[in-house]
């Protein structure tokens, strides 16, 4: 066998260079909040997250070459920057389920808050903790080709010579958040929505006769959504959208056709009077015979149930498909933490210390004490919970960080899949509980609780592992990218259960304003992962669930499978969420079908192409930063009773035809600009952006 060539990086290990400045935290901690939050609006409303080191490498990578800095200082920059992501991502999969499944009556609390941000910051630091770890051995794996952290470190040596492309996302992220201005003071409407009847409709005292009828609803006019589509492509966005249809266009349907002429309307009035006293049987009777509010009930308390069980079955086989991986990446994580622990090294060279041995167990000792202190504290259970529950939290959050860090090894942190692995640490801990006699909400707060923890180590451990990575190869010193990210985990865990609180509180502001339950669950804020959760926990612990139909579902995932469909987990994700969400990221996968077809037609080579991916991939992630941000600054106005359309608006009931000349500049912009910059044949290639 030949003998591998010695790696070296980019910046040598002798090499005196800036690296951990106050500037460089500064910025990191800023792009850690601001991209946390983006993805925390984007996560709540279309379930899922994007990857934001590519966007934290060219946003720092843009400022940092305005005041000279060095390219270890934009390394240690991006990876302070994205790791508020990762945050987000356990943030939004757990925390929402506490109010959810009923734990708190309200979301927003001092006590809340206290235990969200300790449940955050825990997570966090026993991911980068576990990383330190396994550093070594996984980034010098010549087995996993970390493609997302290539891209990144390619991206910071092409930087050196301009802007990377920072234009592009400065420049998309304005117009993201002035569509969503303009829409909120209405210029345009955000979808046009109509319930079609077929045949003959009738309600005559409480008796409905007819032959039901279709809720017809056009895309979100949403630059989030369509960059979405536009990043996963045209293929799964049509495995999302195909979700959306079975969901809208099958069962709703069929079940209204069979159920509302069984159903006592009176009953149902009286029932909505009881939850609102303030409202009139007149009132009660319109809303209840109101086809388009009696099918999005029939989604809400029974398509939903049926697409989680889905969920459930497409989580178990994604994590089967991967046994192998799951295996190896276990194996190896115990074997490197015996090398850790024994083969310490004196004289290490800069770009290769972690944190010390000894600190590292520390941080993991500190953060199960922490564990067992919320567990018996704060959810007041027993010694013997609060001890197995903090020994279980550790035993898993090792298993999954590493199994997390490896599989970011293999396919990028843009598709490993967490909220697999916190669904199979909350079934573990719920069953492991229940057999120790566990029960009541602190049975199902802990097991919520033990499921974040877990959850935010896997992410946070991916992220970092990707971001080690692109470090290893330019030349960064690990210790100094992890105690950044610690202060990153820490501020964005402080900062996350804000940004939740806001977008939970404005929607029910803006719901009570105009007519409709929101908040975590509801129709704007779907949360499915975290929605999820709740139903599973309290289902397992309480016996709640309503198993006929998360069984049914899971029998339709099992369908799915035998029909190799691609993606089981997007099409139940898609039955999930409401169905202008999933055609509006469907139209961003057409988008990107059209770019990849004028671009073959064109006769692009490869460096063309990876330039249009680049350009396109930049103004997706600015559409998607810039409406998340400015719906934030929306939902915290919204709290404070200021809605912005009752100071000023365009039209009172403006017409949809203005909706469609916004989606297609939202079109054309993702078309155009990539195409138009694809430059010339004989350009050296750019690094492809990895997402």
């Amino acid at each position: 066998m030949a003998e591998q060539k010695k790696f070296i990086p980019f910046v040598s290990a002798e090499t005196n260079m800036k690296e951990f400045t106050v500037r460089a935290l500064i910025i990191g901690l800023f792009f850690a909040v601001i991209l946390g939050a983006a993805n925390a609006y984007l996560g709540l409303k279309a379930g899922m997250t994007i990857a934001a080191t590519y966007p934290a490498a060219v946003l720092g990578m843009a400022i940092l070459r305005m005041m000279k800095g060095t390219i270890l200082e934009e390394n240690f920059t991006r990876t302070v920057g994205s790791i508020g992501e990762s945050v987000a991502a356990g943030a939004i999969f757990t925390l929402p389920a506490f109010f959810v499944s009923g734990i708190w009556s309200e979301f927003f609390t001092m006590g809340h808050y206290i235990t969200s941000s300790l449940i955050l910051i825990a997570g966090g630091v026993l991911g980068i903790m576990f990383v330190a770890l396994l550093r070594r051995v996984m980034v010098e794996d010549a087995e996993l080709p970390f493609p997302e952290s290539v891209a990144a470190a390619e991206i910071h040596k092409a930087g050196q010579g301009g802007s990377g492309g920072s234009k592009f996302l400065f420049w998309s992220m304005g117009l993201g958040g002035l569509i969503k201005i303009l829409g909120e003071l209405q210029l345009f409407q955000y979808l046009w929505e109509k319930f079609v009847v077929f045949g003959r409709q009738t309600i005559t005292g409480t008796v409905f006769t007819g032959q039901g009828g279709m809720l017809l609803s056009s895309p979100g006019v949403s630059p989030a959504y369509m960059g979405v589509g536009y990043i996963i492509g045209p293929k799964l966005g049509a495995l999302n959208f195909s979700g959306g249809i079975l969901a809208w266009g099958l069962m709703a349907p069929m079940i209204m056709y069979f159920l509302i002429p069984s159903i006592n309307f009176q009953d149902w009035a009286a029932f909505l009077m009881a939850k609102d006293p303030t409202m009139t049987l007149d009132a009660a009777m319109a809303k209840v015979t109101n086809p388009a509010y009696e099918i999005t009930q029939i989604w809400k308390f029974i398509i939903r149930p049926i697409a989680i069980g889905g969920m459930l079955v497409s989580a178990a086989f994604t994590l089967f498909k991967m046994r192998k991986s799951l295996t190896t990446g276990i194996a190896r994580s115990v074997k490197d933490v015996k090398k850790a622990a024994t083969g310490i090294e004196h004289n290490v060279p800069r770009n290769e210390k972690d944190i010390s041995f000894g600190w590292i167990m520390v941080g993991i000792a500190a953060v199960a004490v922490l564990t067992f202190c919320i567990t018996f504290f704060i959810f007041e259970t027993n010694v013997l919970i609060a001890a197995v529950a903090s020994t279980v939290m550790i035993i898993l959050a090792f298993f999954f960080a590493s199994v997390s860090g490896y599989l970011v090894g293999i396919m990028g942190s843009s598709n490993n899949p967490i909220s697999g692995l916190t669904l199979t640490a909350l079934v573990v801990t719920a069953l492991i509980l229940v057999a120790l006699g566990v029960k009541g909400d602190a049975g199902v707060a802990t097991v919520l609780g033990v499921a974040a923890i877990v959850c935010v180590s896997a992410a946070v451990a991916g992220e970092m592992l990707q971001d080690l990575k692109a470090g290893h190869i330019l030349g960064g010193t690990p210790w100094r990218m992890q105690i950044g990210d610690i202060l990153g985990v820490i501020l964005a865990g402080a900062v996350m259960f804000v940004v939740l609180a806001f977008l939970n509180d404005g929607d029910i502001a803006s719901g009570k304003n105009l007519g409709y339950q929101g908040g975590f669950g509801s129709k704007n804020l779907s949360a499915p992962q975290a929605s999820l959760m709740a139903i599973l926990s309290r289902g397992i612990v309480q016996g709640q669930m309503a198993w006929p139909l998360i069984i049914a579902g899971m029998l339709m995932g099992v369908a799915f499978i035998l029909m190799q469909v691609k993606s089981p987990m997007l099409v139940s994700v898609g039955m999930y969420l409401p169905i202008e969400t999933t055609f509006a990221i469907f139209v961003g996968g057409l988008i990107k079908g059209a770019v990849e077809m004028y671009s073959e037609k064109r006769k692009h080579n490869d460096a063309q192409k990876v330039r249009v991916e680049n350009t396109g991939v930049l103004l997706a992630s600015g559409m998607i930063a810039g409406e998340a941000l400015m719906g934030l600054l929306i939902a915290i106005f919204a709290v404070f009773n200021i809605f912005l359309y009752n100071y000023f608006s365009f039209f009172k009931t403006p017409t949809f035809y203005i909706s469609f000349v916004v989606l297609a500049i939202i079109a054309y912009v993702l078309i155009q600009i990539p195409l138009k910059n694809a430059g010339k044949p004989d350009d050296p290639a750019p690094p492809a952006s990895g997402m």
